[in-house]
């Protein structure tokens, strides 16, 4: 199967603050470019990027992209907080079997991701 999501892109206030949040909670430097009018980071495997431009706005109300935890929801969850995120909903088990657990979590920028894990 195809990735369902071809490219991902979060918005920034802080451009620079969000590429270093992003690079420590994913264990990998990100490189910023800028474009003139506006910058990016591309995420690892071609998911997508940290994104910055005039028009373009954080928000905790839209898209909900989860990032796959696979076995370590809890580390992550750890760095989620050490890097300046907040939780927004703790570890939940989801209700239907095998489906493992999801957590939601608010950047440095005010976006509002989740995390999917065993």
């Amino acid at each position: 199967m195809k990735k369902i999501f071809y490219w991902v892109e979060i918005p920034t206030v802080n451009f620079d603050r969000a590429v270093n949040f992003y690079s420590k909670l994913l264990g990998e430097e990100l490189e910023g470019i800028d474009c003139g009018t506006e910058k990016m980071a591309c995420l690892p495997d071609d998911a997508g990027a940290i994104f910055w431009a005039p028009d373009f706005k954080p928000s905790k109300d839209g898209v909900l992209v989860s990032i796959n935890a696979g076995i370590d929801i809890d580390g992550w969850i750890e760095r989620v907080k050490a890097n300046g995120g907040t939780i927004d909903r703790p570890k939940t088990k989801i209700e239907v079997e095998g489906r493992g657990y999801f957590a939601l979590f608010i950047d440095t920028e005010g976006n509002r991701l989740g995390l999917y894990g065993e």
